[in-house]
């Protein structure tokens, strides 16, 4: 099976669930739909462009193995956004649009949203029959990426070079073993969990399987559905 893994290494990363109200949590690894949207962006594709974007969200599989999770930080975070009555029969398709209107017009929201500090994780994607783009493309897009990669938010740019390689291995873990030695980092720390979906081989048995709302359905309408994910504790011989 072939395999194209690059590595997510930063200060700080912000892997969002699904929100509700003013809290905006953060998971320990990203979503399906968050890995699809960072290869969406190293291709060069906008947000507008559904079509390309789903082809990408359900041409590829991504397996995760995390290093270092990261430790939690929660901000404390005000943003402005105008009213409803403000904004009846108004244009506000952007934030500039939103932000347009008068001072008064405006209301302050608090909110609460959660990082993670000290990022180490693998990703390891697996193409699927109808993949839009060869691993090998993909791997030359984040390399050389269209637009400016980040871990989830803005603020959070990778603090390492992604440094992806296509690789041949029989299972997840394997690809993740010879990722370690092909891009020279047998004195990182191993992966310590593993996180895989239905279709690709981990190469290890499952501890949890869990249901994840992040398989996407519709980006400009933010409709995602259900997904079954597996979750893998490694111990030091598996390491």
């Amino acid at each position: 099976m072939e395999y194209l893994v690059f590595q997510l290494q930063g200060a700080m990363a912000s892997w969002g669930e699904a929100a509700v109200g003013e809290y905006r949590g953060s998971h320990e690894y990203p979503t399906a739909s968050a890995l699809a949207g960072l290869i969406a962006a190293a291709l060069g594709l906008r947000r507008d462009q559904e079509v390309e974007l789903r082809a990408v969200n359900a041409g590829y599989l991504f397996g995760i193995g995390i290093r270092q999770s990261g430790a939690l930080l929660r901000d404390y975070h005000t943003a402005q956004v105008p009213g409803r009555v403000a904004l009846k029969g108004r244009r506000h398709v952007t934030r500039k649009d939103e932000l347009s209107l008068t001072r008064a017009d405006l209301n302050t929201i608090l909110s609460t949203r959660d990082y993670r500090q000290g990022v180490d994780l693998l990703v390891a994607v697996q193409a699927q029959a109808d993949a839009p783009h060869p691993l090998a493309d993909l791997q030359q897009a984040i390399a050389q990426p269209a637009f400016v990669l980040y871990l989830g938010r803005k603020s959070c740019p990778p603090s390492a070079p992604l440094n992806p390689r296509v690789i041949q291995a029989h299972a997840l873990l394997d690809a993740f073993t010879a990722y370690r030695v092909d891009a020279d980092q047998a004195a990182a720390q191993p992966v310590i969990k593993l996180a895989w979906p239905d279709g690709m081989t981990a190469g290890v048995a499952a501890d949890l399987s869990v249901t994840r709302k992040d398989r996407l359905i519709h980006r400009g309408a933010w409709q995602f559905g259900d997904r079954k994910e597996h979750l893998a504790l490694l111990n030091a011989r598996e390491a």
